[in-house]
C-alpha cells in the first residue's frame, strides 16, 4: 500500500477520543521507526511544526531535537511563546537561534519580491544546515507535512522540505501527520495540550512579515508593522472575529503621507488591513467587519504605533487582489 495515501476506511478525527487513539499509535509508531537514534526538526511555530513536535516530545522525549530560526520576520510574541511552550513547559531539546540581524541585513535595500522571498528562503536553509552540522548522531529529520502538501505536490513539498541539508546527511522522514487534514491536525494539538492560539495560529508565509513590510524592510518600519498587526488581532479576538475570518493582518507599504499629530504636521506610512475568508485559497471574499471595530482599531494604530498615521481597509477580493500583498 503506498504510504501516502491516506486509507479511506480512515475515519476524520473530530473528537478528543479519535486524536488521543491516533497519538497512541503515531508514539508506537514512531518509537519503531527511530529506535534510540536522534531526530531533528525545524520547528517554526506553526500548527503544522507544533503539533509534530508534541507529538514526538511524548514518544521520543529528548531524542527530538527542535531548531528554531528566528529570521526577524516573526509576528509580535511568536518566537518568545516557541521558547515558552516547547523549552520551558514542554522541557523539549530546544535549540534557538536569533538570526534577525543576518537576514535584515541581507535584506537590506532590496526592493523586489520574488528577490526578497528567495534571500530569506535560503538564508533559512542556510541557518538550519549551520545548526544541523553542529549536531552528532542525527539520523532522522522530521516534517509537518499534510495530506494537503501530499496531495497538491505528489509527495514533494519544496517549501517545507529542508532542501540543502548535507549531501553526506543521509536522513530518513519521520512525517507523524502526513495523512491528516489541517482540521484533524488542530483537534490532535488540543489534544497533545497544547495553546489554543498555537493551534489556531492563522496560515502564515515563510517569509513572514517580509511579505508585508512591502519594498525595501527598514528596521523601524518592521517595527511598526509588527505593532500594529499585533493590535489589529488582539481587537478582532475582543471583538469574536478570530473564529469567523480565515485570514487578518496589516501590510505596510513603502510610502508616506502627511499627518497631524500633537497639533503639528508629520509624516507616516498608512497601515493596510487585510481581512479575507476562504475555503481553498484559490479565491477569496473580503469579510465584512463592523465599523465602530474598525475604528477603534485605527484609533489604537494611529496614536500606538510611531510612524503610521492612517489606517485603510483592503476591499479587493481575490481574484482580482491576491490574498498577500507581494
Amino acid at each position: 500500500m503506498d504510504s501516502n495515501k491516506r486509507p479511506e476506511t480512515m475515519q476524520r478525527i473530530t473528537t478528543p477520543e479519535l486524536a488521543n487513539a491516533f497519538i497512541d499509535e503515531q508514539v508506537a509508531s514512531v518509537r519503531a521507526q527511530v529506535g534510540n537514534k536522534k531526530v531533528l526538526l525545524a520547528l517554526s511555530g506553526g500548527v503544522d511544526s507544533s503539533v509534530v513536535a508534541a507529538l514526538l516530545i511524548k514518544a521520543i522525549g529528548k531524542q527530538l531535537v527542535c531548531v528554531h530560526v528566528n529570521h526577524g520576520l516573526m509576528r509580535k510574541g511568536e518566537s518568545e511563546m516557541v521558547i515558552d511552550v516547547f523549552g520551558k513547559a514542554m522541557d523539549a531539546n530546544l535549540v534557538y537561534i536569533d538570526a534577525t540581524d543576518r537576514f535584515l541585513n541581507l535584506l537590506a535595500g532590496v526592493a523586489e519580491p520574488e528577490k526578497k522571498r528567495k534571500i530569506i528562503g535560503g538564508e533559512f536553509i542556510k541557518v538550519f544546515d549551520e545548526e544541523a552540522a553542529k549536531l552528532e548522531g542525527i539520523e532522522f529529520l522530521a516534517q509537518g507535512t499534510i495530506y494537503p502538501d501530499i496531495l497538491e505536490s505528489d509527495g514533494v513539498k519544496a517549501h517545507h522540505n529542508v532542501g540543502g541539508l548535507p549531501e553526506d546527511m543521509k536522513m530518513e522522514l519521520v512525517e507523524p501527520v502526513k495523512l491528516l487534514y489541517k482540521d484533524e491536525v488542530r483537534v490532535v494539538g488540543d489534544a497533545l495540550g497544547l495553546p489554543h492560539e498555537m493551534v489556531y495560529r492563522q496560515p502564515f508565509p515563510g517569509p513572514g512579515l517580509g511579505v508585508r513590510c512591502l519594498g525595501a524592510i527598514t528596521r523601524d518600519r518592521l517595527h511598526a508593522l509588527r505593532e500594529a498587526d499585533a493590535i489589529l488581532r488582539e481587537e478582532f479576538d475582543i471583538a469574536g472575529l478570530a473564529g469567523k475570518v480565515w485570514q487578518y493582518f496589516i501590510a505596510v507599504p513603502d510610502f508616506k503621507s502627511v499627518g497631524v499629530r500633537d497639533g503639528k504636521r508629520y509624516e507616516g506610512w498608512p497601515a493596510i488591513i487585510r481581512a479575507v475568508n476562504t475555503t481553498d485559497a484559490m479565491s477569496a471574499t473580503v469579510e465584512e467587519i463592523p465599523y465602530a471595530v474598525l475604528h477603534k482599531i485605527t484609533d489604537r494604530i494611529t496614536s500606538e504605533v510611531a510612524g503610521i498615521n492612517r489606517v485603510l481597509y483592503d476591499l479587493t477580493p481575490k481574484p482580482c487582489g491576491t490574498i498577500e500583498w507581494e
